[in-house]
């Protein structure tokens, strides 16, 4: 499984809308600059992630985006599957339960796809947009302390 940018790009946009407005709504074109990516792209994302109910927008004077929902509430899988669909690796017919394939009695490699998309899945479920913009304060912060990163040590 490969990550499109849709997914890439969504989740260091809504990583970026949490911390940045904790005081008033963020525009689209702020988010735009700071993480590199156009904005008519952009648009696409936050289009799917207010769909998903995600990002709510504030019309009007000094409007924008705000997330819909605190950032312990809203998981990378939650982002993920708003922006790519299904994040299972294997479309196994044998694990559905209505209209699956003829073998699914006798298939025993169902149970590796089905363990595999139930990893993929558990992995991006247990990791909270709260946990990515705390790992964005260390790493900026970290930043900003002069020698904490790639300097030659003599």
């Amino acid at each position: 499984m490969k990550l499109s940018t849709k997914g890439r790009y969504g989740l260091r946009a809504l990583v970026d809308l949490v911390v940045h407005s904790a005081e008033e709504p963020v525009s689209m074109a702020s988010i735009a600059a700071r993480q590199h990516i156009s904005e008519s792209y952009l648009e696409q994302l936050i289009a799917r992630l207010r769909k998903a109910g995600l990002v709510s927008s504030v019309r009007g004077a000094g409007g924008g985006y705000i997330p819909s929902k605190k950032a312990e509430e809203i998981s990378v899988g939650d982002v993920l599957r708003a922006l790519e669909g299904s994040l299972d690796l294997v479309d196994c017919p044998g694990l559905a339960e209505e209209n699956g394939c003829g073998g699914a009695d006798v298939c025993v490699t169902k149970y590796v796809w089905k363990r595999i998309n139930d990893s993929i899945n558990r992995a991006v479920d247990e990791i909270k947009i709260s946990d990515l913009v705390r790992e964005s304060m260390e790493v900026s912060e970290k930043n900003r302390t002069p020698g904490s990163c790639c300097e030659k040590k003599e």
